[in-house]
């Protein structure tokens, strides 16, 4: 099926992979997703107050039968280091859509560290990282990587570019 924007494809490899609830900080990259989730009534849009309670969330869906999402941008990564070691532990799946900040046109360089460092943070942490740069790619790669998070049990990230989300502009 073809959909009007990209993000519209993403909401549906969501729905069509089973998630039914949704974890996020407020994130303007996911304004569509959160929008959608909370409008939508077969599925549970939970806001946090910190990203690692995304990860408790997300297992405790998985323990009662229900999948989950967690959407948060790329300062918050940092916050989920310790957090990660739940799901590899306990082989749950763990799918996040991380908004990266720091890369393409950044106006704020407290984001660029963490932007710089996600991936391989990420990776080194035990997580399976996809990358979507294209507006072409993207519901494809959320689609493959809740099939592997959810049929492996297995942790998976898809960075979302800033390239592709749009950077933030700086408003005086």
């Amino acid at each position: 099926m073809q959909h009007a924007t990209w993000q519209e494809g993403v909401y549906a490899a969501l729905k069509t992979a089973g998630i039914t609830q949704i974890g996020y900080v407020p994130d303007a990259g996911h304004k569509y997703l959160i929008e959608a989730a909370h409008a939508d009534p077969a599925m549970k849009a939970i806001v946090l107050t910190t990203e690692e309670e995304g990860i408790a969330l997300a297992a405790g869906a998985w323990l009662g039968g229900a999948r989950c999402a967690l959407l948060m941008q790329s300062s918050g990564v940092g916050n989920c280091i310790n957090m990660l070691s739940l799901p590899i532990n306990c082989r749950m799946p763990f799918l996040t859509l991380v908004t990266m900040r720091g890369e393409w046109g950044e106006f704020n360089p407290w984001q660029v560290p963490m932007g710089s460092a996600t991936q391989p943070v990420l990776t080194a942490a035990g997580v399976h990282v996809r990358r979507a740069e294209r507006p072409d790619e993207v519901a494809e790669m959320v689609a493959a990587s809740a099939t592997l998070a959810f049929d492996t049990q297995i942790p998976v990230a898809v960075l979302l570019s800033q390239r592709l989300i749009g950077a933030k502009v700086w408003v005086k």
